[in-house]
């Protein structure tokens, strides 16, 4: 897979993000993720965007974005991922590792000491990546949309 930064705004971005807001919408009912989310969150310096393609076709994404210095967080130096996804047609062949591994080496190149996320329960595949790579519980108050939603998980990783 091919590993590119693109501008959250970039038409690839925008039929994947489609493309998942559907799939949480069926897994969670209503909209998708209500999260709030703007296209300069992704820029640097206060963010990074990758969307992955296999043989052209946009086929994963991801990003990070500083969250700043908010009390509750890990670090002032924080940065949350958002909006990892892996089209069905591609799952179960170590997409979603390689955009997880160049979203902790771009963090890590800006500064950024701490990755932090929220998903849900329903989202066992995403837990299980998240937890086998390094991530554990952390408090979600600081930084988390979706802190009173019984279902949501929230979880950091220290980049060393």
């Amino acid at each position: 897979m091919e590993l590119i930064p693109r501008p959250y705004g970039h038409p690839d971005v925008v039929a994947l993000t489609r493309d998942v807001q559907a799939h949480y919408s069926q897994l969670y009912g209503g909209s998708g993720d209500e999260s709030l989310v703007e296209v300069a969150d992704f820029e640097a310096p206060t963010g990074h965007f990758v969307v992955g393609y296999l043989e052209g076709v946009p086929v994963a994404m991801g990003g990070w974005r500083r969250l700043g210095d908010r009390p509750g967080l890990p670090s002032p130096d924080s940065a949350e991922i958002k909006r990892m996804y892996v089209v069905p047609s591609a799952q179960g062949r170590g997409l979603s590792r390689l955009v997880l591994a160049e979203l902790e080496a771009s963090a890590r190149s800006a500064g950024i000491d701490w990755l932090v996320l929220e998903t849900g329960q329903p989202q066992t595949s995403a837990i299980k990546l998240y937890r086998s790579s390094g991530y554990t519980e952390v408090d979600g108050l600081p930084y988390g949309h979706y802190v009173d939603e019984p279902d949501a998980v929230h979880l950091g990783k220290l980049l060393g």
